[in-house]
């Protein structure tokens, strides 16, 4: 049983380790977007490679924008994802 119990648990720790990163080319920036103007000169050294966060902008036409970014192991970012929401008026 124990032995069973330590390799259960090994399995789960390697599991663990394992990073993904994203090998796309990504979206070009747009105004508004994190990596617009190069990349950010913090490092986001506290999250992991291969982690994802989302922000949220309005663009330089009024519309609203969730990016989605990847967090690369050089600490770099990459756009993931776009997705432009549709506006909604007061009456709707």
């Amino acid at each position: 049983m124990k032995p069973a119990l330590i390799g259960l648990i090994a399995i789960l720790v390697l599991a663990g380790c394992n990073t993904v990163s994203y090998s796309g080319p990504g979206l070009e920036p747009i105004p508004g977007s994190i990596t617009y103007n190069g990349q950010p000169r913090s490092k986001l050294t506290k999250s992991p490679a291969g982690s994802a966060f989302p922000h949220n902008f309005i663009d330089q036409y009024g519309r609203q924008v969730e990016e989605t970014y990847i967090i690369q192991p050089d600490r770099s970012l990459i756009i993931a994802h776009r997705q432009y929401k549709p506006i909604r008026f007061f009456g709707d």
